[in-house]
């Protein structure tokens, strides 16, 4: 069990649950405030997925105290966790998704005031490595590395996941500060400067680096896998409305679980609905739901993960971001725990699994043969066809020529990126062929950096090539 810190004694909150109350005293219509972020991939589960498919009505309670009541549920969308933390503050909204950093900065600016507190009482997801935050260039930029931003002007929503991995990257190199000018940005506007090339470099969360590759104008250089801490979202709710109402935020809870179980089970129908609700485009979100993508759906709160918070709020003290935060005495998993049994699902089997790195992707491909290395898969996505999978990148490029060939447009394609198994967009990996002819295709390898294809190229003779290029090699079959 989770340390509960200051919230009500156990007693009292088992009494609450089990909903003890006199019938039909809660006439009044119930709001229920909750901040989301429709351009933030991982809060998806807790936020645009569970509006729009009304999974929060399914489960709010109508029964013992809430016999007769209405609701009034507000679903408000911010750019950014801290605009959240903001009217959290000001008593406008309960419940707040957000990533691993502001749901720090969340809790620490509660804990500033004399008696307003927040809860962490659950997760959306994961990237075990801290893959989803990254920094962008534009496409043409001759910037590859972190350490090539040096005196550059970079820019990042302040208060974000992404800022936090900026902070991050530059403890790990001993570094201040003023390595660089940062600005403050929010999504849509750093996008715009990447793309109008105002500043050099824009760090952002999901899905916001792979959305301007996707576009063409942008190119990551720095992912945040490479600062080799987990990356988390996740819901925190104000500590008056989870005593007041214990029951719905174990609805919303339930609704959390339905929605990842939900996106998990159907990712192409999850992205193109996404699409429509959020109008980032579904291959973008494919990158994160579909097979071998960044995001790990799960709620449960893993003892890993208060580990991991309270090592990210060092990083925001050291920098300056945050004075502290009591990190382990406001993450409270009982209601996430009630919400899985009156589920009846499995929160103990949930808890212990881990994803290591990407999610499976394995079977067989479009061709019928196995997929034994799924460093070495991919899939491409034809214009009204469902995704198909190959199990080598020598099938991708031969499917992708038929399909220039034949005049089929290609939304998108994907492959994995040799090292870490990190999912891309085929056009902007870096590939590495070795010898000539068929030989070259079918040794062909792809990266997400370049500086780390040209060493791998060299070590074993091979050359580093396009997408373009890489389609031009033997026949793949």
């Amino acid at each position: 069990m989770i340390k509960p810190g200051t919230l009500a004694s156990r007693v009292g909150l088992v009494a609450a649950l089990v909903l003890v109350s006199a019938p039909g005293a809660a006439q009044e219509a119930i709001r229920i405030g909750i901040g989301h972020q429709s351009l933030c991939t991982d809060t998806y589960s807790g936020g645009i997925t569970v509006k729009q498919l009304g999974l929060l009505e399914k489960h709010l309670p109508h029964t013992g105290k809430y016999a007769g009541a209405k609701y009034d549920v507000v679903w408000e969308d911010y750019t950014s966790g801290p605009p959240i933390t903001s009217q959290m503050l000001a008593g406008k909204l309960d419940i707040g998704v957000m990533g691993d950093y502001p749901l720090l900065v969340n809790i620490a600016r509660f804990q500033e005031t004399n008696s307003l507190r927040s809860v962490i009482v659950s997760m959306t997801g994961y990237n075990m490595h801290g893959s989803g935050n990254s920094i962008v260039v534009p496409a043409d930029a001759p910037i590859y590395r972190f350490e090539d931003l040096k005196g550059k002007r970079v820019s990042v929503p302040f208060g974000s996941a992404a800022h936090g991995m900026l902070l991050k990257a530059l403890v790990d190199r001993g570094l201040t500060s003023d390595y660089f000018a940062l600005i403050n940005q929010a999504p849509p506007i750093g996008a715009t400067s990447i793309q109008e090339k105002k500043i050099d470099a824009h760090a952002d969360f999901c899905p916001w680096g792979e959305l301007m590759e996707f576009k063409g104008f942008g190119r990551k250089i720095f992912d945040g896998s490479q600062a080799s801490v987990a990356y988390l979202h996740g819901p925190v709710v104000r500590k008056d409305f989870l005593e007041k109402h214990p029951e719905i935020v174990v609805a919303y809870l339930k609704a959390v679980v339905e929605a990842n179980e939900w996106i998990t089970k159907n990712p192409e129908e999850a992205t193109t609905k996404q699409e429509q609700w959020t109008s980032i485009p579904k291959e973008v979100l494919y990158l994160y739901f579909g097979r071998g993508g960044f995001l790990t759906l799960d709620a449960t709160v893993k003892p890993k993960w208060v580990e991991v918070l309270k090592y990210d709020a060092s990083v925001l003290q050291k920098m300056g971001i945050i004075k502290g935060a009591d990190v382990e005495g406001f993450i409270d998993d009982r209601f996430i725990k009630q919400a899985y049994r009156e589920l009846g699902r499995d929160y103990a089997r949930d808890q212990r699994a881990m994803v290591a790195g990407t999610s499976p992707f394995e079977g067989k491909d479009a061709t019928g043969a196995s997929i034994k290395d799924p460093r070495a898969a991919a899939e491409m996505w034809l214009k009204g066809e469902p995704i198909r999978p190959y199990a080598s990148l020598a099938s991708l490029m031969g499917a992708l020529r038929e399909a220039e060939q034949g005049g089929r447009a290609v939304n998108a394609a994907y492959v994995f990126d040799y090292p870490t198994g990190l999912k891309l967009f085929a056009h902007r990996a870096f590939y590495v062929a070795g010898g000539s002819g068929k030989a070259a295709t079918a040794s062909l390898v792809a990266f997400a950096w370049k500086d780390e294809a040209e060493a791998f190229a060299s070590k074993n003779g091979g050359r580093v090539l396009s997408l373009e290029e890489a389609k031009k090699l033997g026949a793949a079959r």
